[in-house]
């Protein structure tokens, strides 16, 4: 190129790895590859109660029953783009309430751009039991180093988006280390209504 020309940096050009089915193990939490028999814990968790603050920023949801909630994991269990782990605690949860070994989230890797190395944290949907906890935080961290290091798949940016009125997400991404870069305006339609993404 012409030496008068801006362009950007060098940068190595091997492709990042592939998120893998795998157990991601850590000191109050691991992330599992999601089963069949996380859903009625998943069910009971998330669902219980008004599924209101659960899924309202999010494009699925609320679900009438567990039938419903059951085809809604089986269809997501396999996907590779979003690809999704399960949550679980390794200890007890809300005083005692929730045991230790109990699906209380789910969480998935998306837009998964190999040849570029970028990767998103999404479709985070914690119970309110985890929410909050040293549980929930290192499940994320356990993600975000998985992503990173080169030992897991060796990406070079991490993106975390959400909807842009969602001040618990917006919070919880700076709260990790996330950098506010912008918001893209009338990024989608979910459930009828625009969606700004922050």
């Amino acid at each position: 190129m012409p030496g008068d020309i801006p362009v950007g940096v060098s940068v190595d050009t091997h492709a990042a790895g592939q998120p893998q089915r795998q157990t991601i193990d850590g000191t109050y939490a691991k992330l599992v590859p999601p089963q069949p028999s996380h859903s009625q814990e998943l069910y009971r968790h998330l669902c219980g109660g008004s599924q209101n603050a659960t899924f309202a920023y999010l494009g699925v949801g609320p679900f009438e029953n567990e039938d419903e909630f059951a085809q809604h994991t089986a269809s997501i269990a396999p996907s590779q783009d979003p690809f999704y782990f399960t949550v679980i605690p390794k200890q007890a949860l809300a005083g005692g309430t929730v045991p230790a070994g109990a699906a209380v989230g789910y969480i998935s890797l998306l837009n998964i751009e190999r040849a570029h190395r970028s990767i998103e944290i999404g479709w985070v949907i914690f119970s309110p039991a985890l929410q909050r906890t040293t549980a929930a935080t290192e499940a994320l961290f356990l993600l975000m180093g998985y992503c990173m290091d080169t030992d897991g798949l060796g990406k070079r940016r991490l993106e975390w988006k959400c909807d842009a009125l969602n001040a618990k997400s917006r919070r919880a991404a700076e709260r990790l280390g996330f950098t506010y870069e912008g918001t893209f305006r009338k990024h989608r339609i979910v459930r009828g209504r625009n969606r700004d993404t922050a």
